[in-house]
Protein backbone atom coordinates (compact mmCIF):
# COMPACT_ATOMS: atom_id res chain seq x y z
CA UNK A 1 0.00 0.00 0.00
CA UNK A 2 1.48 3.10 -0.83
CA UNK A 3 1.99 6.28 1.77
CA UNK A 4 1.41 9.64 1.16
CA UNK A 5 3.30 12.69 2.96
CA UNK A 6 1.77 16.02 3.12
CA UNK A 7 4.41 18.87 3.45
CA UNK A 8 5.81 21.81 1.32
CA UNK A 9 8.88 21.66 -0.97
CA UNK A 10 11.12 24.37 -3.46
CA UNK A 11 9.66 24.56 -6.58
CA UNK A 12 13.52 24.11 -7.87
CA UNK A 13 13.08 20.76 -6.20
CA UNK A 14 10.38 19.53 -8.25
CA UNK A 15 10.72 17.55 -11.78
CA UNK A 16 7.62 17.90 -14.34
CA UNK A 17 6.63 13.95 -15.61
CA UNK A 18 8.67 14.23 -18.96
CA UNK A 19 6.10 11.26 -20.55
CA UNK A 20 3.09 13.67 -19.15
CA UNK A 21 0.52 13.91 -21.57
CA UNK A 22 -1.62 16.69 -20.91
CA UNK A 23 -0.42 20.18 -22.02
CA UNK A 24 -1.56 23.49 -20.61
CA UNK A 25 -1.78 26.16 -22.55
CA UNK A 26 -0.51 29.53 -21.57
CA UNK A 27 -3.68 31.26 -21.15
CA UNK A 28 -5.02 28.37 -18.41
CA UNK A 29 -1.43 28.69 -16.76
CA UNK A 30 -1.93 32.47 -16.19
CA UNK A 31 -5.50 31.94 -15.24
CA UNK A 32 -4.37 28.90 -12.87
CA UNK A 33 -1.71 31.91 -11.44
CA UNK A 34 -4.29 34.46 -10.98
CA UNK A 35 -6.38 31.62 -9.17
CA UNK A 36 -3.72 30.40 -6.61
CA UNK A 37 -3.19 34.48 -6.03
CA UNK A 38 -6.33 35.20 -5.30
CA UNK A 39 -7.50 31.76 -3.25
CA UNK A 40 -3.84 30.85 -2.39
CA UNK A 41 -2.75 27.32 -3.39
CA UNK A 42 -5.59 25.34 -2.64
CA UNK A 43 -5.02 22.01 -4.56
CA UNK A 44 -1.09 20.38 -3.81
CA UNK A 45 0.74 18.86 -6.58
CA UNK A 46 1.24 15.17 -6.05
CA UNK A 47 4.54 13.91 -6.74
CA UNK A 48 7.36 10.86 -6.32
CA UNK A 49 9.78 9.99 -3.82
CA UNK A 50 12.07 11.07 -6.28
CA UNK A 51 9.98 14.57 -6.70
CA UNK A 52 8.77 13.63 -9.90
CA UNK A 53 5.34 15.55 -10.26
CA UNK A 54 2.69 13.45 -11.17
CA UNK A 55 -0.23 15.68 -11.18
CA UNK A 56 -0.33 19.33 -11.23
CA UNK A 57 1.91 20.58 -13.66
CA UNK A 58 -0.17 23.38 -15.09
CA UNK A 59 -0.04 24.45 -10.60
CA UNK A 60 3.57 23.92 -11.28
CA UNK A 61 4.33 26.21 -14.14
CA UNK A 62 1.88 28.68 -12.42
CA UNK A 63 3.64 28.77 -8.93
CA UNK A 64 7.02 29.71 -11.28
CA UNK A 65 5.63 32.48 -12.72
CA UNK A 66 4.55 33.82 -9.56
CA UNK A 67 7.61 33.16 -8.17
CA UNK A 68 6.44 31.15 -4.93
CA UNK A 69 9.66 29.31 -3.61
CA UNK A 70 7.67 26.52 -2.20
CA UNK A 71 4.43 25.01 -2.81
CA UNK A 72 2.40 22.59 -0.95
CA UNK A 73 2.64 18.71 -1.66
CA UNK A 74 1.64 15.17 -1.66
CA UNK A 75 4.42 12.61 -1.78
CA UNK A 76 3.38 9.21 -2.78
CA UNK A 77 5.96 6.30 -1.68
CA UNK A 78 5.64 2.82 -2.76
CA UNK A 79 4.20 3.37 -6.08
Amino acid sequence: MSKVLSTDLSVAELKPYKYNSRRHPEDQVKALASAIKKFGFTQPIVCTEKKTILAGHGRYEAAKILGLNEVPVRIVSDL
